[in-house]
């Protein structure tokens, strides 16, 4: 049920600045939150927004999937094609969330919402954390690393994450402790940061990697461009859902679980998670550059038989 915000009154504030300009314009600025947080005209127009942006990356993801089945089929599920579907079925739920806006966040049992909002977060983890396995792979092959590993640690951090946030949403259904429900935003705190740990280490490496390239090499101020944006992107975007999730598990007037939060769930998912995803989905935005099965056009880099084309 939506949430009852007890506007501040003057009175409770020291008699010497209640009058001044400055409480005055704070005090207008907080009735205008509350009445936007309160309207259900703000609200559908916040998360009906936020539902046609995400459909329409998962219809451009699916567009790139069918695109690139279409030109290259003999290759099978190649990473590049694994990651626009999980695009397309990350953003394709969250549209289907938000346009139901009205529902999903009314649920009498509490444990529902957080299921809706928080298993596409995670879908999204793996969706993005796969780039970063990928990444991981040429740099490894280029410093003659073994490579072999890494695919099991990707499949075995993204199996402990889902056990571990399985067990809480089991334990809030059965138990609905106000207690666990800080806990379990922690957790996705801690998995938004596992995340742009990924991107910092290995986009780093991968961006200086590249930067040591011949200045003349083909392809090179291309590739260190493209590594580079999507580093950065990623990495900011992982950082702000990190930040916001650790604080509203502290501060109930943060908490993007609600209905009446409107203005503040569009931004966050506007920034979070819909700039990286429309980065990435775009045409020519996801190139060969960040799925290519090479380096600078030299194959000793990555003789993965992944391939993109």
């Amino acid at each position: 049920m939506m949430r009852k915000l007890v506007p501040s009154s003057p009175s409770s504030l020291p008699t010497a600045l209640a009058g001044t300009p400055a409480v005055a314009l704070a005090l207008a600025m907080r009735g205008w939150w509350e009445e936007v947080n309160e309207s259900p005209a703000w609200q559908d127009a916040a998360f009906f927004s936020l539902s046609a942006a995400y459909a329409l990356v998962s219809a451009v993801a699916l567009v790139q999937l069918i695109r690139i089945q279409v030109r290259v089929p003999e290759f099978g599920w190649t990473t590049q094609k694994v990651f626009h579907l999980m695009n397309f079925v990350v953003n394709g739920v969250r549209a289907v969330v938000f346009g139901f806006h009205a529902h999903v966040f009314l649920f009498q049992t509490r444990v529902y919402t957080l299921v809706l909002l928080d298993l596409p977060g995670l879908l999204f983890f793996s969706t993005y954390t796969l780039l970063v396995l990928f990444w991981a792979e040429i740099y490894h092959q280029a410093k003659s690393l073994p490579t072999d590993k890494l695919r099991i640690i990707y499949m075995a951090v993204n199996g402990v994450i889902y056990v571990i946030q399985v067990c809480i949403w089991i334990y809030l259904g059965t138990n609905d402790s106000p207690l666990l429900v800080p806990v379990s935003k922690i957790f996705i705190s801690v998995v938004s940061f596992l995340a742009l740990l990924g991107f910092l280490i290995y986009g780093g490496r991968l961006f200086f990697m590249l930067r040591r390239f011949p200045i003349e090499s083909k392809g090179r101020r291309k590739k260190l461009y493209e590594v580079g944006t999507v580093t950065a992107i990623c990495f900011t975007c992982f950082l702000i859902r990190c930040i916001v999730v650790a604080m509203s598990s502290f501060d109930p007037d943060l908490s993007l679980e609600v209905l009446d939060h409107p203005i503040l769930d569009f931004f966050y998912y506007m920034v979070s998670s819909i700039k990286s995803s429309l980065s990435l989905v775009l045409p020519r935005a996801c190139s060969n550059t960040l799925f290519s099965g090479t380096v600078n056009g030299d194959t000793s880099l990555c003789s993965c038989p992944i391939h993109s084309p």
